[in-house]
């Protein structure tokens, strides 16, 4: 089993990895697809399905595919553009993306939001049609967001293609105690056998350059969301918070009378600041996804700016370390809210942030496996229920408390010698058959909990 640390950490925007991101990633696809076929084309269609549906106005999933469709890409985004594009495309009923010319589509009348039963493979389902002068589809294609910005299609979905292990690597665990066996046998850290893995598929930039600008977004980010005020938008009227969060933490400083527990709001500022701009619709990175890209930041930012020694230079084992563990849970459970609820997002966040700081501060291999089941057994059957469909509430809030946890499953790990109960392995299929056993109202549908129990929403 391979995923990729620039699989698990993709520069992208928000509000969402598998609501934003995905469809305009499936929307490149098909234009690719369109590229590659004999046949000419006149015009789009779309329909979107399950939580793509049910949440989409929310999570930008309309914008985003429009847009997907008219040639963005999430890692080249440019707002102003976007903005532009978006103008331009509602009024000329069209759009034009490089080398297929000009094709009718009207975001009104040519993208449904399908309410009805989920498509058969994944929650978040999409279908993209093309259409020739008479107006008959001639093409069409099943896309899947199944979390984390990974795009699949109906056929590849049927191939088991989301858990296909690829070519070989030296240390091709795909469990929590192959890992622990193979780290073993090898004397290699995680990141270690990590590290090797990547070297092996060719990655094609230096593992150095790209997890150094991986962080460089991430903190970058964090440092944006820290100076921004005002309202979120949506219509929730969400007032940001970071920027007056951080700026009384900056007045306190020095003060004798500072509670030990401050240190708490130095986490949650730095995560609420990621989430903020998320929910803003800003440059993030998926860790693993939009929806909890915080925690993974604000741990890093934590270690870097109050822990005595740290060193910028362990970031990159800290990431490789973290990817190792989100691959895990990908790989045998689900990093999708829309499939298992904020236990996959948030709590697979937190696992991978407490994994990569045990691991960062000196801990063994046992004790960083140790550190990951902590944090993500205490956010087993955490659901997802966004208000109104925004990456808002309860999510920005929840990706600080996710930061507090991975830190503390992480000294909680390095207090002990590795050895304990409840092994990681037993932890993420709980976690799976939890989101198995978790009612739809409580997997990004906006059909339960706090999304129907907040007035005026």
């Amino acid at each position: 089993m391979f995923l990729s640390v620039f699989d698990m950490f993709k520069v992208g925007i928000g509000p969402s990895s598998s609501h934003t991101m995905g469809p305009m990633v499936a929307a490149a696809r098909f234009l690719d697809a369109l590229r590659a076929s004999p046949f000419e084309f006149h015009g789009l269609r779309a329909s979107l399905h399950g939580s793509l549906a049910f949440t989409g106005v929310g999570h930008a999933t309309d914008r985003a595919t429009v847009l997907g469709l008219a040639g963005f890409m999430p890692d080249t985004y440019d707002a102003a553009k976007a903005d532009a594009a978006m103008a331009e495309i509602v009024q000329s009923k069209s759009v034009s993306p490089d080398g297929l010319g000009t094709l009718a589509f009207d975001p009104k009348n040519d993208l449904k939001f399908d309410f009805g039963p989920n498509l058969p493979g994944h929650a978040n389902g999409m279908i993209l049609m093309a259409t020739d002068a008479q107006g008959d589809v001639t093409f069409q294609e099943t896309y899947y967001s199944i979390g984390g910005g990974f795009v699949m299609t109906a056929a590849e979905l049927a191939e088991g293609k989301d858990t296909d292990e690829g070519d070989p690597v030296p240390y091709p665990f795909k469990s929590a105690a192959e890992m622990l066996e193979m780290a073993n046998i090898a004397g290699k850290s995680i990141a270690e056998m990590k590290r090797a893995n990547e070297i092996a598929r060719g990655c094609t930039e230096s593992l150095r350059t790209g997890t150094a600008r991986i962080w460089q977004v991430m903190s970058d980010c964090i440092d944006r969301g820290m100076a921004r005020d005002g309202i979120l938008p949506g219509g929730l009227n969400v007032r940001r918070r970071a920027k007056g969060i951080h700026d009384a933490l900056i007045a306190e400083r020095g003060m004798n009378l500072t509670a030990p527990h401050t240190i708490n709001d130095w986490m949650s500022v730095y995560a609420m600041a990621v989430n903020e701009e998320n929910a803003a619709g800003g440059q993030v990175v998926t860790a693993p996804t939009n929806g909890a890209a915080g925690v993974v930041p604000a741990t890093i930012r934590y270690y870097l700016d109050h822990v005595p020694n740290a060193s910028e230079s362990k970031v990159e084992e800290f990431l490789l370390t973290a990817a190792a563990i989100g691959g895990l849970v990908k790989f045998n459970a689900s990093i999708s809210g829309a499939e298992a609820g904020c236990q996959a997002e948030v709590g697979s966040a937190a696992a991978m942030a407490a994994a990569g700081l045990c691991a960062v501060l000196g801990g063994t291999v046992e004790q960083v496996e140790n550190a990951a089941e902590i944090a993500l057994e205490h956010h087993l059957g955490m659901t997802c229920d966004p208000v109104k469909g925004l990456v808002q509430v309860p999510c920005i809030e929840r990706n600080g408390l996710g930061a507090i946890k991975a830190v503390s499953a992480a000294s909680l790990a390095l207090r002990g010698d590795g050895q304990h109960l409840v092994p990681l392995d037993a932890c993420i299929e709980t976690m799976r058959q939890t989101g198995v056993d978790m009612s739809e109202k409580y997997k990004e549908t906006s059909l339960g909990g706090l999304a129907v129990n907040i007035p005026n929403c």
